[in-house]
């Protein structure tokens, strides 16, 4: 992986334009921004009346290239506003190699007081776009945007969507000719969805021959101020000359889409169940979330700070990758809390404390982008948490620390959710292609889809008894602030984590447990804890007053974690284990046939599951991947990615192993 430039890199003219000074060209026409908008990718694309022709409960897709200032994506959502039914929804997905900075998008941004109202919501929550896929959500959960950061060639194969209308954008073919190639229409043409229209500025014949080459039908129609001709064309289908992209294989390809009513059951109230249940109801789903104890987020979720700390790979790995876009979906929903009691962005420092630890902190900054996480020397790191610190670390200014059960009361508020707690489902039952909920002989709720989001315990079920997580049990130690305390600024971790005062108390975690059942807080692991504390700061040790606490005063909880094998969460459509060992017992002989037998999936059954120490990071962006499968939407993340976290996995890895 190569770290990217982090933004775009620009000059400002006389009239407060911006310009590239990567590519040498103007980011929008100087005639009218906004007319050639509206006129090159709106009206050529047909999208007023379009929108208008949306069902309730439809929605459009639309794909770009070329990001920039986000003008074609606002005057898209302003059209959608004005046009659309209060229930149809709008689904943006565009690429963007060098993002603007958030202080260049206002400053661009402010000149079109027009879209101002559109502009100021995607201001709000255009924090944390990091390289990758990342995923915005906004009015309420009506429109959604997918940015894919980086190059256009490297991002468009990843994305696995359905795109009804293509904006073909960005700089000028002369000033930036790798975006127009024959690579990237076939991409183009391989998202496209039958019938797909397209349109550009440019009227170039090579651009219009290469499209037609990949499957469009292109032609030249008027231009609108100093543009004589722009193309506009339509989606013929795959060119029969070139090879056919390749297919889904049959174990990861999508379920059919569910007809019929659209209401869910979610087994479970932590933070994967209220993301699933957030996620869905956002889509028009009916969702009842049944929870066993007598509120939400009692169990992993109901720790008093959790960390948003990114444990990365330097190597591009699927979970180094979903952390990335997770870590940015979360933090941009935390900015529907409290800051100071929901959450704080205090940043997150992790320690070099040893060799080792600092070897693989100097690997990452070289992978990533500073604005996702830089080092700081000693006197740096002791800055900027406040401390006496005996190292230096890696900063990641963006983290900070959660109160996790505020964004499951944030998450399960949406009028869609209705929420009943003291229900233990102790069984499923399918009748009559309905997922029943049973404890014992009580009948608790019914519905056609039903997600598993209750961590270890989805294991009771036969349908999910097979999927291999494990429980880890975890204590946190609760310290009261002190006067002297209150200078810790930043989240500190090195084996464990110690984080600013919430409410005046400090949490301090966390202990890992393979063995244990009880969730009984133990003397024992406090001290653990106070032993972690020591190797962060001795400093800190004696602001909190440590040596005046009795080992018996302190106080905490323990809970499970849930993890699996690969430490990735466990995230989409659950098939039936016997009938995936027959379909596929080919593979069990040569795992590389590809047997064309649909999978054996058990119709809607879900499971978001897995999340390990991760899940304030993991859980959001989860919800919203499994929305996707069930809506059968643009996916939130790259297509292996999805895939390293679909249930299916397990079945196949043993099949192939033979395990």
């Amino acid at each position: 992986m190569k770290p990217v430039l982090p933004h775009a890199q620009l000059d400002w003219d006389d009239q407060g334009r911006p310009y590239s000074r990567v590519f040498d060209d103007v980011y929008f026409s100087d005639q009218s921004g906004l007319d050639e908008t509206r006129y090159v990718f709106i009206e050529q694309n047909r999208l007023a009346e379009r929108f208008a022709a949306l069902p309730e409960g439809g929605r459009l897709v639309i794909g770009e290239t070329g990001f920039g200032t986000g003008l074609n994506f606002l005057c898209a959502w302003q059209v959608f506003e004005q046009h659309a039914a209060a229930g149809a929804r709008l689904h943006f997905v565009s690429v963007e190699k060098y993002p603007l900075s958030p202080a260049d998008l206002q400053r661009a941004l402010a000149l079109w007081p027009g879209l101002k109202v559109f502009a100021d919501q995607l201001l709000a929550q255009y924090v944390a776009i990091h390289q990758g896929f990342q995923r915005l959500t906004l009015d309420n959960g009506r429109v959604t945007l997918t940015l894919l950061i980086g190059d256009a060639l490297e991002q468009l194969p990843q994305l696995d969507a359905r795109i009804d209308a293509w904006f073909l954008d960005g700089f000028a073919p002369a000033k930036n000719p790798d975006m127009w190639t024959a690579e990237l229409f076939a991409e183009l043409a391989r998202l496209a969805a039958p019938g797909a229209s397209i349109s550009t500025f440019t009227s170039t014949g090579w651009v219009r021959r290469l499209l037609n080459a990949a499957g469009f039908k292109m032609k030249r129609i008027p231009g609108i101020g100093h543009k004589w001709e722009i193309l506009r064309g339509e989606f013929l289908g795959w060119p029969q000359e070139t090879p056919a992209p390749a297919q889904d294989k049959p174990w990861f390809a999508r379920p059919a889409p569910l007809t019929g009513e659209r209401q869910a059951l979610v087994i479970g109230a932590g933070l994967a169940g209220c993301a699933s249940a957030a996620s869905l109801a956002a889509r028009g789903w009916q969702v009842t979330l049944l929870e066993r104890h007598d509120a939400i987020a009692q169990e992993a979720s109901g720790n008093p700070q959790g960390v948003l700390y990114l444990k990365l790979s330097a190597h591009g790995t699927a979970l180094s990758q979903m952390i990335v876009s997770g870590f940015g979906y979360t933090r941009r929903l935390l900015e529907h809390l409290q800051r100071g009691s929901d959450w704080d962005d205090c940043g997150v420092l992790q320690l070099a404390f040893d060799a080792k630890e600092a070897e693989r902190q100097m690997q990452l900054t070289a992978a990533f982008a500073p604005d996702l996480l830089h080092l700081l020397d000693q006197p740096e790191a002791q800055a900027v948490a406040g401390i006496g610190l005996a190292h230096g670390g890696l900063f990641y200014p963006e983290g900070g620390w959660v109160h996790p059960p505020a964004l499951c009361q944030w998450q399960t508020a949406h009028p869609n959710v209705q929420l009943h707690v003291h229900h233990d489902v102790l069984e499923l039952r399918k009748v009559d292609g309905q997922w029943q909920a049973w404890d014992g002989e009580r009948l608790l709720a019914s519905a056609p889809v039903v997600v598993l989001a209750g961590a270890a315990d989805i294991q009771r079920f036969p349908e999910s008894a097979g999927l291999p997580l494990k429980r880890i049990r975890g204590q946190i130690t609760r310290l009261a602030q002190t006067p002297q305390s209150r200078a810790l600024g930043t989240v500190v971790c090195a084996e464990g984590y110690v984080a600013p005062a919430r409410l005046g108390e400090h949490t301090l975690g966390a202990s890992f447990d393979f063995k244990s059942d009880d969730l009984t807080p133990t003397t024992a692991e406090h001290l653990g804890n106070l032993a972690m504390l020591e190797e962060i700061s001795h400093d800190l040790v004696a602001r909190l007053a440590i040596d005046r606490l009795t080992p018996e005063s302190l106080q905490g909880r323990a809970a499970f974690r849930c993890t699996s094998p690969d430490y990735l969460p466990i995230v989409g459509p659950l098939a039936d284990a016997q009938s995936f060992a027959q379909a596929y017992a080919a593979l069990s002989k040569d795992a590389r046939q590809v047997p064309n037998v649909a999978c054996p999936w058990l119709d809607g059954l879900y499971v978001n599951s897995g999340h390990g120490s991760r899940g304030l990071i993991t859980a959001p962006l989860s919800g919203e991947l499994l929305a996707a499968w069930l809506d059968n939407e643009p996916l939130p993340l790259p297509r292996s990615v999805a895939e390293a976290c679909h249930p299916n996995r397990f079945a196949l890895r043993r099949l192939i192993r033979g395990k």
